[in-house]
């Protein structure tokens, strides 16, 4: 009760408060690649992050998911533990969420055979949350298996009539690969995964967002009974949109935001479902720049949406929170988070997670690689930043 009461006066400050923002290392930097982070708050008020960290990426079977907490109330995040590792294979990109229950999830990509098309969905579901720096015990872990609906069908309705005006070779390469896999049981199968946080609609159906490597497009896993059995979405075919972060909006339709891994002009991509997530829009470009780097987008609770993203079309240096109050029409404020002027990649800052704690402050974690370090130097970890709404409308400033 202390800390509903608690979160209540911190909401209610935040309507009146000053430009708010801190930062800090979850870690000192290191040699280890640290990479993916996902961020969520506990019932308790707590600040749970994991990450993927080991000497590569997908091609590295010393690959494990970590994770940190971060006590209500305190400034030091707590010791590293392992929060999943399979032995001789690389374990990546997780995802965090706790559901209307309670219950934590954790969603993640188990690279079977160093490609990422070999991607077999992990997930895990706990209702208890032990000491801060012991692993959850978890009382549901499986694979994460389902048929993907409609799945040859809409492939090859997006993409034939492009077959036939394909002029450039390695374009109509692609379409000819991406339409022989479309009916291939493997590919359809596996190499999903996820990267940023499941979506609970009102309706008490989860959705998970998804991308493929093998595919360079998007989907989205759906259960109607808390994890107990799942389906999918149709696919969301685009030259390159991938890694979708999902928000509701006030008339109930979803929209999907993606970073763009396609041909130019580089920007974040967008589609729209009017069907809580089974059928999508065509995918179309919006006018938001994206270097083909992760995203997130939220909702917050006065209906204002955050996004956090890198706002150039190459490079990963400059990292920004954009605030929207008409439903992501329009970006009117803009802040940035991360900004390096040095010579290109010096330093990269990106894939972030996004959340709003109970007392109305927004917390980002991302990616954060001081690349002009010497090779082998302490060089990469990952960063905690907490802001409110009135330091991004501020804007940078002169």
């Amino acid at each position: 009760m202390r800390y509903v009461i608690s979160s209540l006066l911190w909401s209610l400050a935040a309507c009146a408060a000053e430009p708010r923002f801190s930062a800090e290392l979850v870690f000192p930097l290191e040699h280890w690649h640290n990479h993916s982070s996902s961020v969520v708050e506990l019932p308790n008020g707590d600040l749970l992050v994991c990450w993927y960290n080991g000497s590569g990426e997908r091609r590295a079977d010393d690959v494990k998911v970590e994770a940190a907490r971060l006590r209500r109330g305190s400034r030091q995040w707590g010791t590293r533990f392992t929060l999943a590792d399979t032995p001789n294979f690389p374990d990546t990109n997780p995802a965090l969420f706790v559901d209307s229950k309670k219950r934590l999830w954790l969603i993640w990509a188990l690279i079977v055979a160093n490609e990422w098309h070999t991607a077999s969905l992990q997930y895990r579901i706990t209702s208890s949350y032990p000491d801060h720096t012991a692993r959850p015990r978890w009382d549901l872990a499986e694979p994460l298996l389902f048929i993907p609906r409609n799945f040859a069908e809409k492939v090859k309705e997006r993409l034939t009539p492009a077959l036939a005006g394909a002029l450039e070779l390695r374009g109509k390469l692609w379409l000819e690969t991406m339409l022989a896999r479309a009916g291939d049981k493997y590919f359809s199968r596996m190499g999903w995964m996820p990267r940023v946080h499941p979506l609970e609609l009102p309706s008490g159906r989860i959705l998970v967002p998804l991308y493929s490597d093998g595919y360079d497009f998007s989907l989205i896993a759906i259960s109607d009974d808390g994890g107990a059995h799942w389906t999918t979405s149709e696919p969301l075919v685009s030259y390159g949109g991938v890694q979708p972060s999902l928000v509701r909006k006030r008339d109930g339709t979803l929209v999907a935001y993606m970073r763009d891994n396609g041909p130019p002009p580089k920007r974040v991509l967008t589609s729209r479902s009017k069907d809580e997530g089974m059928t999508w829009s065509p995918v179309a470009d919006t006018d938001i720049p994206n270097p083909g780097s992760s995203l997130e987008v939220v909702a917050l609770k006065d209906g204002t949406w955050a996004m956090v993203y890198n706002d150039t079309e190459s490079g990963r240096h400059s990292l920004v929170a954009a605030l929207s109050d008409d439903e992501g029409q329009t970006w009117k404020w803009k802040r940035h988070l991360e900004l390096d002027t040095r010579e290109k990649g010096a330093g990269s800052f990106h894939y972030p997670s996004v959340i709003q704690t109970h007392d109305g402050l927004l917390h980002v974690t991302y990616s954060y690689f001081l690349n002009h370090l010497p090779e082998g130097a302490p060089r990469k970890s990952i960063k905690h930043a907490t802001f409110n709404v009135e330091w991004v409308r501020q804007g940078d400033g002169p």
